[in-house]
This record gives structure tokens, sequence and C-alpha cells, in this order.
């Protein structure tokens, strides 16, 4: 089933290239907006594996949308900037943005962003599931920093040791664990103390 996305840019002619540079890669576009206000209500009507999101939008911004999508925790971020001031890719990734992108954009751009954003945004939902796991333990937020810590260094490690790309590295991470029935932050440490390898 194709991935479906939103799509909300105020300037008609980037939204149209985006729609069809999507539609040919077999995304599934099943809304469109020129307004972040309009974004929201979209996104929570067609629940979207992926949202589109200018940062300068008339009614609402992309940063104050994207914050109440990510909050949402079912759709992926991908924020279109002009602008590449390092406090704007700061404020978008505090918003929830798993990753972003500069106009003008070409298509071997935009498809690599969206596939980080896609990777940022499974990983995410596994930790929060493995957090969830660990809170009907009573795990305090510390723990779950802890595990989120473990998992970022073994990551780390899986990319130098193997040349695994970060969503590969995770993958594994998170295979194993099921495969031995354990945390991923086990994974993690038997990694780090190099008991595992993706050798």
């Amino acid at each position: 089933m194709a991935r479906t996305v939103v799509i909300a840019e105020d300037e008609a002619i980037v939204r149209l290239d985006l729609r069809e540079i999507l539609e040919e890669e077999g995304y599934s576009v099943v809304g469109e907006a020129g307004r972040g206000d309009e974004a929201v209500a979209l996104v929570r009507e067609h629940h979207p594996d992926l949202v589109i999101l200018d940062i300068k939008m008339p009614g609402m911004d992309g940063l104050t949308a994207a914050r109440e999508i990510s909050g949402e925790q079912g759709t992926a971020v991908l924020i279109l900037t002009a602008f590449s001031q390092r406090d704007l890719v700061d404020q978008a990734r505090d918003a929830g943005a798993l990753a972003y992108l500069i106009k003008p954009f070409q298509k071997e751009e935009l498809l690599p962003a969206i596939e980080v954003a896609f990777a940022r945004f499974l990983e995410l939902r596994a930790l929060a599931e493995e957090n969830e796991v660990l809170n009907r333990g009573n795990q305090s937020l510390e723990a779950q920093l802890e595990t989120r810590r473990w998992v970022d260094r073994a990551r780390g490690k899986l990319m130098d040791a193997a040349g695994l790309s970060e969503a590969d590295a995770f993958s594994f991470i998170q295979k194993r664990a099921m495969h031995d029935r354990t945390t991923m932050r086990e994974v993690a440490k038997a990694i780090i103390d190099g008991s595992i390898s993706a050798e």
C-alpha cells in the first residue's frame, strides 16, 4: 500500500511540484493546504504517514503545526524552509520535525529527506514502545533517557564498525532484541562491550 502524505505549503507552485514528485515515486497525496491550521485538520482527518510543512505559512506557521501534529504521535513530520539558520533548524527539531529540507530543493534531495523522516519516526515509535514496557515496570524518565543513550551509542558503534546506515543500525538493535526476547538497552550494552557485533 502506498504511503500517504499531506502537503502544507502556501506557494501553489511548490505544492504542485511536491505532489508531482511524490506521485511519481508512488506516494499517495491525501491532502493539500496553504495554512498550518488547515494542515493540522487534514492530518487529523486522514492520519497520513507523513506531513510536509513549510515553516512560514499564514494562519499557523509550520513550527506550531509540527508541534501539534508530532504531539499526537501518528505522523512523521518533514519541514520545508527557505532559511538555513541554525536556530530555525533547532526550533524545527524541538517542534517534532524529524527531517528538514531547504528550498529550492531538487527531487534527489527530497526523497532522502523523506526516508530520514520515516526512519526516525519508526525509531521513535520503537523507543516509545520499549519505554511503555519499562513504564509497566515503573521505570523512571531517567531510565528511559538512559535507554536512549545506550541505543544511540550502540547505533554509532555499528555505523562505524559495520558500515551500517543509521536506520539499519537501529533496525539491527531492534530485531536482535526481539530475537533474544530482551530489551534494546540490553542489546545496546552488549554491542558496546563487544559481545554482539553485526559482522
